[in-house]
């Protein structure tokens, strides 16, 4: 690998769709990013609403609620691999043991300078015991990237890309998440032309 340019790591970033993204998953997405690297990237839609609240999915899977606050919650599509599968994204919980950087929870994955998504059943257990992380994002499935397949993406102008606020995932109205997302950068969506183009 030649050293004149270094690789780019999008963890903890936002990927927003431009609008000449016109998947019916993608168009008009932000996704936070959990993992990039060689090997590819991983990362959840936090805009895109499932047609299943978060009541009922813990009905689902046979757990109550007992979070007041979670009551009116919302599960996301968050992309389309394992779409039967939660994941669960919320601030960083650490348990009290030896090593103070390890998660409460059987499988998590730590987002470096971000936060933590846990996809074992013990998180939904802890909301729905009423305790468990106080700011969560729920979705079924995820997206995913083939090794440069993201930077390949990046380079067709497909995405842009702005370190992530977690205030758009857990505070932002749904609705208003993309167009936030943009004013990270500056931009409003009307700035954005149809046609992706090279300079």
């Amino acid at each position: 690998m030649s050293g004149d340019s270094a690789p780019i790591n999008l963890t903890n970033h936002f990927l927003i769709a431009m609008p000449g993204l016109e998947d019916d998953i993608f168009s008009k997405s932000v996704v936070y990013v959990c993992e990039h690297g060689p090997r590819g990237a991983m990362g959840l839609v936090i805009n895109k609403p499932a047609d299943i609240g978060l009541i009922a999915l813990f009905d689902k899977v046979e757990l109550p609620l007992s979070r007041p606050d979670l009551a009116d919650g919302i599960v996301f599509h968050g992309g389309p691999v394992q779409r039967d599968r939660g994941f669960v994204l919320h601030e960083p919980i650490f348990s009290q043991s030896d090593k103070p950087e390890q998660s409460l929870y059987a499988s998590t994955l730590t987002i470096p300078g971000g936060l933590e998504m846990t996809t074992s059943r013990d998180v939904l257990e802890a909301l729905s015991g009423g305790s468990g992380p106080r700011k969560v994002l729920v979705s079924l499935g995820y997206s995913a990237w083939a090794e440069g397949q993201l930077e390949s993406e990046l380079g067709e102008n497909a995405w842009l890309t702005v370190d992530a606020d977690q205030s758009i995932i857990f505070d932002t109205p749904v609705a208003d998440r993309y167009d936030k997302a943009l004013q990270l950068l500056g931009l409003q969506a009307w700035m954005l032309s149809t046609q992706a183009g090279h300079a």
